[in-house]
């Protein structure tokens, strides 16, 4: 439930509404466990209790992650997989060109490695398309593989996967995606989302794929040991150490972070933090971060890294990364990975220009972000569908024209179904492939169907919103004077991490305050003091906003009165102990 604060668009062009909470709630949490009362009133938000504060604020993966074997197959594959160990049987894996899949396929290659099993690794190229391939299982008996596994892709490869089951191969699926009611013809299928799944841990169906593989893992680990397969020579491997990368996966694959992703992210983040993984260590040094990650570095600066090698460069450099041993070959992976990056955000800028030269060129039929280019990198397409979704607040299609066909990606808004929109243009023959989830979708389709295609997408989402954009909301979580943005309570702030999907870091609104001092620093970045009359002041940051109406308003701020919204934060820039405001909208006082 929510509270319209004001009929006015902000300078971001928001609605502001201040979230209703349960103050009796708020107030017991308050009370109870000696909170402060913005922490119990974000919590009281995000519907927990005063009974489970403390699990929620100390997580922990052996309270809140089940007997693996809950899952359907995952006796049935660890036994397959721990006889594929003890026999010595070639083992082969495929995996995905995301930073989900490279984590996964990592989780388990790493743990076969401890065990004394050197498997084969395949991650397709992006032009290869996503998941296995007949020419990728033919190299992979080739080369002897009697057992294939593939991580975060599988369960809907009906052919190739029966393809590798002709050629005499067991076949186990690790995954997490939206499963059929047919499953694919193979040994053993672990998804969560399968249809036939019991609902006892529905948290369970949140997992990336990456916390899926964790928990067959586990089984196997429970079954060699069960099998006394450990000895002094060959001793169990500690699964902990491999936590860094569940976390990595989990929050990069932008899943809720509640329940057991929660405690999966919040103790990756303590191994982390020990740089026991050689690449991640790297990797984090390469990007100038010395202190330690926050699930933020994990989706903003290691996540982009270790996309761009699936987006612009060869996608199991990542996965190479993730399982290097070697300090001289992961500075050699990481700084390509950080080359491709730059090219990455290169040809983002590239494409992302012309799309909106595009849009904004000539007056467009439906309240939709409909573009395609004949020289596009398919790699960057979902990138821009997004930043072209966050720009227009309309639903966004992006596609890149080939050669052979046209490969496209789009993302939606909530009234948008977007997984149900491409199901729909399947069934009526605009494309030729297509899946996706509410939010984001990719698909592909014959260059002579776009037109038909655009006018699909457009009736579709005119029937749902009607011919004009929706005015976003902006959920303010609490409201304060600046004199109560103290450090103290940004520390406290602090304990409700992660922050990700499911759990967005608390928006805070500060009224009533003067902005002093305004300067441009970077690239279109505002600096400034935030001054309220009780004399209270503290450092704010907007950015990327120099070029438009929250940068121009805050420039020329002259003894105005604004209510900003936005994140606390401390400042440990350079060994400071300082507190800061992150500007996300303004709105100037009456």
């Amino acid at each position: 439930m929510s509270n319209q604060n004001t009929e006015d668009k902000s300078l971001g062009g928001n609605l502001w509404q201040i979230s209703s909470v349960d103050e009796c709630a708020a107030e017991l949490m308050v009370q109870k466990c000696n909170l402060p009362y913005i922490i119990a009133r974000v919590l009281a938000l995000r519907g927990i209790s005063a009974d489970e504060v403390s699990a929620y604020l100390e997580p922990k993966i052996q309270n809140l992650m089940p007997n693996p074997s809950v899952l359907r197959d995952v006796d049935k594959a660890a036994k397959r997989i721990a006889d594929a160990i003890v026999g010595e049987q070639k083992i082969a894996i495929i995996g995905d060109y995301d930073v989900d899949g490279a984590t996964s396929s990592a989780v388990l290659r790493l743990f076969l490695e401890a065990v004394g099993v050197v498997p084969d690794v395949h991650i397709p190229e992006r032009e290869e398309g996503y998941g296995p391939s007949v020419a990728a299982i033919d190299d992979f008996k080739a080369k002897g593989a009697e057992l294939l596994i593939t991580t975060d892709c599988g369960t809907t490869a009906f052919e190739p996967l029966e393809y590798a089951t002709a050629q005499g191969m067991d076949v186990i699926v690790i995954d997490h995606h939206e499963a059929e009611v047919q499953l694919p013809r193979v040994y053993a299928v672990v998804n969560p989302k399968r249809l036939d799944e019991e609902n006892d841990y529905p948290y369970l169906k949140y997992m990336a794929a990456v916390g899926v593989v964790f928990m067959v893992v586990v089984a196997i680990n429970r079954e060699l040991r069960e099998r006394k397969f450990y000895t002094p020579e060959l001793p169990e491997p500690n699964l902990m150490q491999w936590l860094d990368l569940v976390a990595l996966g989990t929050v990069c694959d932008v899943v809720p972070l509640k329940g057991l992703n929660r405690a999966y992210v919040r103790q990756g983040l303590k191994i982390m933090a020990n740089s026991q993984n050689t690449g991640l260590k790297v990797l984090l040094e390469k990007a100038g971060l010395s202190g330690a990650p926050t699930a933020f570095h994990l989706g903003f600066v290691l996540g982009p890294r270790i996309n761009a090698g699936g987006r612009v460069g060869a996608s199991d450099i990542s996965h190479r990364l993730l399982c290097c041993s070697k300090e001289y070959e992961a500075q050699l992976l990481a700084d390509k990975l950080n080359e491709y990056n730059v090219q990455r955000k290169d040809i983002e800028n590239y494409v992302l220009l012309q799309a909106i030269e595009i849009l904004e060129g000539s007056p467009q039929e439906y309240p939709i972000a409909f573009v395609a280019g004949a020289d596009w990198h398919q790699g960057v397409v979902g990138i821009v569908a997004g930043k072209l979704k966050e720009r227009y607040n309309l639903p966004a299609f992006v596609m890149s024209i080939e050669a052979d066909e046209v490969k496209g990606s789009a993302r939606s808004i909530p009234q948008v179904d977007l997984g149900a929109l491409v199901m729909a243009a399947k069934e009526k023959g605009l494309l030729t492939k297509g899946g996706g989830h509410t939010m984001a979708a990719g698909f592909s389709l014959e260059e002579s169907k776009i037109e038909d295609f655009r006018k699909f997408v457009g009736e579709y989402v005119v029937s749902r919103i009607g011919n004009e954009a929706i005015t976003p909301v902006l959920e303010i979580d609490a409201v304060l004077d600046a004199a109560g943005a103290t450090k103290e309570l940004a520390k406290a702030l602090e304990e409700l991490e992660p922050y990700g999907a499911g759990n967005p870091e608390p928006k805070l609104m500060l009224k009533n305050v003067h902005i002093i001092k305004p300067c441009l620093v970077g690239i279109g970045h505002v600096r400034c003091i935030l001054s309220s009359d009780t004399g209270a002041s503290l450092k704010g940051m907007a950015f990327r906003v120099g070029d438009n109406d929250i940068g121009q308003a805050m420039l020329n701020a002259k003894g105005e009165r604004f209510d900003v919204v936005g994140v606390l934060r401390r400042d440990c820039w350079q060994g400071r102990d300082d507190v800061q405001f992150i500007i996300e909208d303004v709105k100037k006082c009456a």
